[in-house]
């Protein structure tokens, strides 16, 4: 079977050169920043009435955090354009990284929508290095849909960990490669290449749930769920919450 996907990626290839010839010119990356926060806009709408029971029980475990009179400082790395704000408890003070700043106007138009939540910053930056963020600042660090895309998950994971208190949850929603010897699995190994030019850099194969396990959290719980869109390439998806 391994010996098909490389005829099979060079064929995709072929039928989606225009794309990868923009890619390698250096074109593509800037439309593709540009159309990105619309398309996600449109996808994590569908993907919130999907999931709303599933994320309004996770995120409800944030109340157990909250305190009298102290607000929870939570950080969503790679926020996107805002799609779990509506989920958060009331009171929490909400500070949004991502390395696209388009996605600016559509976290303002949230966050006026969201009323409920203290709006502290937008900070454009990549999860590998939130050097604008002090350590042990966050009571909870949120990451939806944002793993696949990154350059390392090991680092981002090290980044949240260092901005967490002790005590401190990370909550997480993933998508992951389906089992390696299965055809679903096959499939992804080949649509990679290209998906990664439309998806801002997302992947399909990886193994996040590892990533999560061996980085240093005290505790860990997952669960494993189908994906929401059976027309994506995408795989199965893991929910959960970290503690450190």
């Amino acid at each position: 079977m391994d010996a098909l996907v490389p005829f099979l990626q060079l064929l995709v290839l072929l039928l989606t050169l225009p794309l990868h010839l923009l890619a390698l010119l250096g074109f593509w990356q800037p439309v593709c920043k540009t159309y990105f926060p619309y398309f996600m806009a449109m996808l994590t709408a569908k993907a919130n009435k999907k999931m709303e029971k599933k994320k309004r029980e996770l995120f409800s475990q944030i109340k157990d955090l909250k305190g009298t009179s102290k607000k929870v400082a939570l950080l969503e790395l790679g926020c996107g354009t805002g799609p779990n704000f509506q989920f958060y408890p009331p009171g929490c003070k909400v500070t949004c990284v991502d390395p696209n700043p388009n996605f600016e106007k559509f976290l303002t138009k949230s966050m006026a929508e969201n009323r409920h939540l203290q709006y502290e910053r937008f900070v454009v930056a990549h999860g590998e290095d939130m050097k604008q963020l002090a350590d042990h600042s966050m009571d909870v660090v949120v990451c939806t849909l944002v793993l696949c895309s990154v350059q390392s998950p090991k680092k981002v994971l090290q980044e949240i960990h260092r901005v967490l208190r002790p005590g401190g949850l990370l909550f997480f929603w993933e998508h992951v490669a389906e089992p390696r010897e299965s055809w679903a699995f096959l499939w992804q190994r080949v649509l990679e290449p290209t998906w990664k030019h439309i998806g801002d850099g997302c992947h399909l194969t990886r193994e996040t749930w590892k990533d999560i396990e061996r980085a240093q959290f005290s505790e860990v719980q997952m669960e494993r769920q189908p994906p929401p869109f059976k027309w994506l390439p995408v795989g199965p998806h893991i929910m959960g919450k970290a503690v450190k």
